[in-house]
């Protein structure tokens, strides 16, 4: 196998964190004046970087988008991102690549305080040897910028990582930066947005992922 950095999106691709997200959207539309009672609605919003999607749901403005996050995050950092769960065999899956020599690396767009507190929760944080997300103030939400950080920042070649994630965000972050991808089935993208994003590889399941690697 010629990876040796295995880059993994975090929400749909090692937890399944829609409960807590789309309860979090629901919050922030109730302050904006939005009453949205169909959470699954909502399960757009899982994935892309929070405040495009606001902007497209409510039609508004990047400020005005920004400022609707604030509020969602009012329920997220205090209950949301716990209304969240690891997909089953994800566990299993970190300590085998780890005790294969794979340096594992995870890249969110959710805020970098937010993934440290959600991987410590779930007790799976001594598998990452890289753990990085988006900025409180918005920076590196698109996928393509932080993965352009990362490898600028620990010196990675493009060639010898492949990114794993749910969504098309991923696949193209990987693409942007001559990056090999993984598309995953389980989590919230769709499989027409997956095939149009264009992954090297397409896995339906974490086992199918285990047994890849």
């Amino acid at each position: 196998m010629k990876y040796k950095n295995i880059i993994f999106d975090l929400d749909g691709t090692l937890t399944d964190s829609k409960p807590g997200i789309v309860k979090g959207v629901q919050y922030a539309l109730r302050c904006y004046g939005i009453d949205e009672q169909d959470l699954d609605k909502l399960t757009s919003f899982v994935g892309p970087p929070l405040y495009k999607s606001f902007m497209n749901y409510c039609d508004c403005s990047e400020e005005e988008a920004k400022e609707i996050v604030e509020c969602y995050r009012e329920y997220y950092a205090e209950t949301g991102l716990y209304e969240n769960a690891l997909y089953e065999g994800i566990e299993t899956l970190l300590y085998t690549l780890k005790e294969k020599g794979y340096k594992i690396i995870l890249a969110s767009s959710k805020p970098r305080i937010y993934v440290k507190r959600i991987l410590s929760h779930f007790r799976i944080m001594r598998y990452f040897d890289i753990v990085d997300g988006s900025e409180l103030d918005g920076k590196n939400t698109v996928k393509a910028d932080l993965i352009a950080k990362l490898l600028e920042k620990w010196n990675l070649k493009a060639e010898e990582c492949v990114m794993v994630g749910d969504r098309k965000y991923d696949i193209e972050g990987a693409r942007a930066n001559g990056m090999d991808s993984i598309a995953v089935g389980y989590g919230y993208g769709s499989e027409d947005e997956l095939s149009s994003a264009e992954p090297t590889y397409f896995l339906s399941t974490v086992e199918e992922l285990k047994n890849f690697f």
